[in-house]
């Protein structure tokens, strides 16, 4: 199965004008609320990050809020361990909701789309700060422009993708309207 193919298909992979949640603009915006609407893909998707990290060993699997908790769920499920979620508080990412990490513990963080590898790190920072091991991170979507981090890495599709600065932004400079999708405001 052509993984990215199916993406387009699921108007997952969008081409125009977006503003990131990041504040940078790009000519392509991944919606993945549109393959986390079909119950019935995600786990293709979800089961390549399992795979590639079956030998790991990992006691739990962390994600960020809210995207990332879907993918965590069905990645953990197929490892048969356990998901933790890392939410955000006032600007800052913490456990909540009983959450705990055992110290040494290995974790595989995952995402849904990795831009910046901001989200990443705030949850890699959390787990560390708790005593947590990174043991790996999973991605379902690798749009970054070679952001990386000292751990194991795996994405199911990568993509390269170049974003702007709004005011380096040539799609601006062509009077390409700009779209704000997704939940950014």
């Amino acid at each position: 199965m052509n993984l990215e193919r199916l993406l387009k298909e699921l108007d997952v992979i969008r081409e125009g004008h977006f503003l990131l949640s990041s504040g940078l603009h790009s000519g392509v915006y991944f919606e993945k609320f549109r393959l986390l609407e079909n119950p019935q893909y995600l786990p293709v998707f979800t089961h390549e990050i399992a795979n590639h990290f079956k030998s790991y060993s990992i006691s739990r699997v962390a994600a960020p809020t809210l995207g990332g908790m879907l993918i965590a769920y069905e990645v953990a499920r197929e490892l048969n361990t356990r998901a933790i979620y890392v939410e955000e508080v006032h600007g800052k990412r913490v456990l909540r909701r009983g959450f705990t990490i055992e110290k040494r513990e290995p974790i595989l963080v995952v995402d849904d789309v990795m831009t910046t590898g901001q989200s990443l790190s705030s949850v890699i920072e959390v787990i560390e700060t708790n005593g947590g091991v990174i043991a790996g991170i999973g991605v379902l979507i690798d749009r970054s422009d070679g952001v990386s981090f000292p751990y194991p890495f795996f994405a199911v599709i990568t993509k390269r993708v170049t974003n702007y600065t709004p005011d380096a932004c040539p799609l601006c400079k062509q009077g390409v309207p700009l779209e704000t999708p997704g939940g950014i405001s």
